[in-house]
């Protein structure tokens, strides 16, 4: 078994001051969560909706859950009366639906958009201009449910260093642009979520305020 404790800590340890650690633990089991818990960590990240349900029935009720992958809006109610935050905000109709659903549940969830940064036609996300366009719309403006609290993007999954710090640099640079221009007076609009069990390193020389790793705390996961 994969010394979760030892682990976390290693991770924590190398950590700057001011950046939180997401711990993801989709496919890995409940009992590698608790061994995070019993050290004091309580953000974890989960990214399909079935797996998720399971685990907020098992696991203790103070965990604030992200939701990290790419989340169709039909999966959104499922979810809602629990996820903390939506990280993976990555489209006007998903916006609308977290609004919907998080006023059903009477509060408001919390969601970083989704930059599409990378060379790699896989990865969702906004582009930069169509992130552009979405805020300059203003509709976001009228959702009282839902809080756009930063951004997050993925790095491409390349050996080349420069190339990845170029990339999260690009996103901390527009994160600037965004914050400046449309929320300079709104405290709440502060993280950076970038950087991975691969680079995260690279990642919080580079604007991160927020990482999420998994592997190198729960080991390869258990499919």
């Amino acid at each position: 078994m994969v010394d979760v404790a030892k682990k976390l800590h290693e991770v924590l340890d190398s950590l700057p001051e001011g950046v939180r650690l997401v711990a993801i633990s989709k496919f890995h089991p409940e009992e590698y969560i608790e061994a995070a818990y019993k050290e004091g960590q309580r953000v974890f990240g989960e990214s399909h909706e079935q797996e998720l349900n399971r685990k907020v029935e098992k696991l203790p009720k103070d965990i604030e859950w992200h939701f990290i992958g790419h989340l169709q809006t039909n999966k959104v109610k499922y979810i809602a009366p629990y996820i903390t935050m939506v990280e993976s905000c990555d489209s006007l109709k998903l916006m609308k639906e977290i609004d919907k659903q998080a006023a059903k549940c009477q509060k408001t969830i919390n969601v970083l958009l989704e930059l599409h940064i990378a060379e790699e036609a896989t990865k969702y996300g906004f582009t930069l201009d169509a992130c552009r366009a979405f805020l300059d719309s203003g509709v976001w403006k009228d959702m009282k449910h839902v809080k756009i609290c930063g951004l997050m993007m993925m790095a491409s999954n390349v050996d080349d260093q420069d190339q990845i710090a170029h990339e999260f640099d690009t996103a901390n640079e527009f994160f600037k642009e965004v914050k400046s221009k449309y929320f300079a007076d709104d405290p709440d609009f502060k993280e950076r979520s970038w950087g991975m069990s691969h680079d995260y390193h690279i990642a919080v020389k580079h604007g991160s305020t927020m990482v999420r790793v998994g592997t190198a705390i729960f080991g390869p996961r258990v499919y």
